[in-house]
């Protein structure tokens, strides 16, 4: 018998967002691993906010919606309210009541400003770290470190003569503007809306674009992101943020690290040996002087092991750019990008910490 296609302007619930997600639901072992974070970070959301005034919008769940923005691809904060509005999903994860009114996007963004001038992401993605640490889920001895460019936001016409000559008079918001002939580079050009974005490209044959240099430190046992940096892209921003990272490994015992044929300079190899870092990095014979790596350190099997883990690391950036929309940043100035870049790293590891729970054991 054929059901009747009755509308329903008002109706009454008695079901709570937690009893309609679904025990199984891979957000709830994403959930339970963001509230142990969050609550080891009470005390420096305490520290951030005044003690009198109109209570704020919770820490919490400013960041918990952030991760649903990574986690389901949602380009702008406008829909991931708008999202939030008819998503009980989304309204349990976070900790709002079926009923609650959802921020507007401009108070949301405010709001999160806050968090952003803070070294938050950067705790964050260490507690993460250290629940993977304490499951026995991460390596303390083999690394990887590499980077990747990750697209400014601003655009090529914003990348103008430094000395301050005027814009075409056709149209000064948007002016028609021939790069033919023109020689630009960045010691002569600077963008006007992202003025720390610098012109790079990855390898010979492509374009340049404004861009900055997102790099990662990823442990090789099941490729979780351990430390993350981003800095300028001037040519050498991927060797001095893996050195950045590399000294910050806790202990003293010797580990070594995997890289591409980028990182075998004569300079980043002694750098590493004086961190008591092995550097198995690819060897680039084609390197004027020839490689930084002798046969004493690609002889051993671990150079090889290292060299066949490190490809894993790739599968982070896919992640990043792709998912968590790292491709092209939103946000502008090293500090920022940082900020967000590292909280989707922080991210990938909860996707990832969640899907080797998932694993059976052999």
């Amino acid at each position: 018998m054929r059901g009747d296609d009755q509308q329903q302007n008002h109706m009454f619930s008695y079901l709570s967002p937690e009893m309609r997600v679904r025990k199984d639901h891979p957000l709830r072992a994403i959930r339970a691993m963001v509230d142990e974070v969050l609550t080891q970070l009470s005390r420096r959301f305490d520290a951030m906010y005044a003690r009198v005034g109109r209570p704020s919008i919770a820490p919490e769940k400013l960041l918990r919606a952030q991760l649903l923005q990574m986690l389901y691809s949602i380009r702008s904060e406008r829909l991931l309210m708008e999202e939030m509005d008819y998503n009980l999903l989304f309204r349990w994860f976070v900790g709002l009541n079926a009923d609650e009114d959802v921020w507007d996007a401009t108070v949301f963004t405010k709001n999160r400003d806050r968090l952003l001038e803070a070294d938050i992401a950067t705790e964050f993605l260490a507690r993460v770290v250290e629940q993977a640490q304490a499951k026995g889920l991460t390596s303390d001895e083999h690394f990887t470190v590499d980077g990747t460019l990750l697209e400014a936001w601003a655009s090529a016409k914003s990348f103008q003569p430094k000395d301050g000559r005027p814009s075409p008079p056709d149209d000064p918001g948007n002016p028609t503007v021939n790069f033919r002939g023109e020689q630009r580079s960045n010691e002569t050009h600077a963008s006007k809306s992202d003025s720390q974005a610098l012109l790079a490209r990855k390898s010979g044959g492509k374009e340049s674009k404004l861009s900055y240099s997102g790099n990662l430190l990823v442990e090789n046992r099941n490729g979780l992101i351990v430390d993350a940096e981003v800095f300028q892209a001037n040519g050498t921003a991927e060797r001095d943020a893996a050195l950045v990272m590399l000294e910050q490994i806790p202990g003293t015992k010797p580990v070594t690290v995997g890289g591409d044929k980028g990182f075998d300079t004569r300079g980043f190899v002694a750098e590493c040996r004086n961190l008591r870092v092995t550097p198995h990095v690819a060897q680039n014979h084609a390197r004027p002087g020839g490689s930084a790596i002798d046969g004493r350190t690609a002889r051993h099997p671990g150079h090889a092991i290292s060299q066949r883990k490190r490809k894993r690391i790739e599968e982070c950036f896919g992640w990043l750019k792709t998912i968590a929309l790292m491709r092209k940043m939103r946000h502008r100035g090293v500090c920022k990008v940082d900020w967000i870049f590292t909280f989707a790293c922080a991210a990938y590891n909860l996707v990832r910490m969640r899907n080797l729970a998932t694993v059976p054991a052999l």
